[in-house]
């Protein structure tokens, strides 16, 4: 991703110094930092607190936390696995990054870092592909739907959903992307859009609820949306609101689908009710959070005093309502998942 004219990874780390460092995705996009996180305790709340999040930056974020455990304390390495582990249940690449660096971790600490390291780039090089598979699935001028934040930000470099439109606009094509604000945080049109922007992708923020709307139009040729944990039999579990366009897709023929690494793949999850669902604070329904004239961010209630609010984080689409998955392994389709278990 280009900011400024300076390429950034979501989130890197450095051993000499046992850093963290990510973009706070909190402040996007009305401010652009980068925050250092010296400790894993600091990289774990970074993730439950969402100053990270997607499922690739997760997983990336929670490997180079497992490392920061075992270069502060190789003894606590085991406490602080269940402490990274704690701080997001639903998207799957957190649980396999830590894994793989504690496994790693218990042959050495060099072994650890080697690990988390090769986590993120894996990710990134993921990414990349999953871009040229689902480019030859985008036709010229191409109206696509995407919900919530699947980009660059959401994983290490290049992203899932947004990846096939980035190299759709580099091979010359001319998409055109309607993005749902994404309630309740707005990751859509708070992330979504702020990379499309500065990539330069022509865009419409759209209100979740007008998908219906512009399908019926004829305005949408397809669905991409992203994965924070996908069951062996091709249940998704996504950002709320996922289920209900896969639903809407249907309905009008569009085709509905859902880009993703191997590493978000759960093949001990075998359907989509295994699958546990995140609640968050109601506040995050009953507030909007964003800056005033004067710049100044702000909290604003927009609920009646007295009201409470339910917040589940992400719903679960079954298979049925998926055309293909787009991978950095190929378009694949529900129906051939199993094949790929122990590939």
């Amino acid at each position: 991703m280009i900011i400024n004219d300076q390429h950034y990874r979501t989130v890197w780390y450095n051993p000499s110094t046992n850093v963290v460092s990510m973009i706070n995705q909190i402040k996007l996009p009305f401010e652009f930092e980068i925050v250092e996180l010296k400790n894993y305790k600091e990289t774990a709340e970074a993730i439950r607190n969402m100053t990270v999040r997607g499922a690739g930056a997760i997983g990336a974020s929670a490997g180079f936390a497992m490392a920061q455990a075992f270069v502060e304390n190789m003894d606590g390495a085991k406490e602080a696995k269940q402490f990274i582990e704690a701080t997001r249940p639903t998207a799957v690449n957190l649980f396999y990054a830590v894994k793989k660096v504690f496994e790693a971790g218990i042959i050495g600490v060099s072994k650890a870092i080697e690990m988390a390291q090769s986590i993120a780039n894996e990710d990134a090089e993921s990414c990349r592909l999953i871009g040229e598979y689902g480019n030859e699935l985008i036709q010229n001028k191409a109206g696509i739907l995407t919900h919530c934040n699947a980009g660059w930000l959401a994983f290490v470099d290049y992203g899932s959903a947004l990846s096939p439109v980035y190299a759709a606009q580099k091979s010359g094509k001319e998409p055109f992307v309607y993005v749902d604000e994404t309630r309740p945080r707005a990751q859509g049109a708070r992330l979504t859009a702020y990379e499309l922007y500065n990539n330069k992708v022509e865009h419409r923020i759209i209100a979740d609820n007008a998908a219906a709307f512009y399908m019926q139009k004829g305005a949408i040729d397809m669905v991409i949306t992203g994965a924070d944990r996908i069951a062996a039999n091709g249940d998704t579990a996504n950002k709320i609101g996922t289920l209900e366009k896969a639903i809407i897709a249907k309905e009008f023929g569009i085709p509905f689908y859902v880009a993703a690494p191997f590493s978000t793949i759960d093949f001990d999850t075998a359907e989509g009710s295994g699958i546990k669902i995140e609640e968050r604070d109601e506040n995050e329904v009953l507030y909007y959070e964003g800056p005033d004239d004067d710049g100044i961010i702000r909290n604003i209630r927009m609920a009646s005093e007295g009201s409470h609010a339910l917040n589940p984080a992400f719903d679960v689409t079954p298979a049925k309502y998926i055309t293909g998955f787009i991978t950095n392994r190929g378009i694949i389709k529900s129906s051939e998942l199993e094949g790929y278990r122990s590939v």
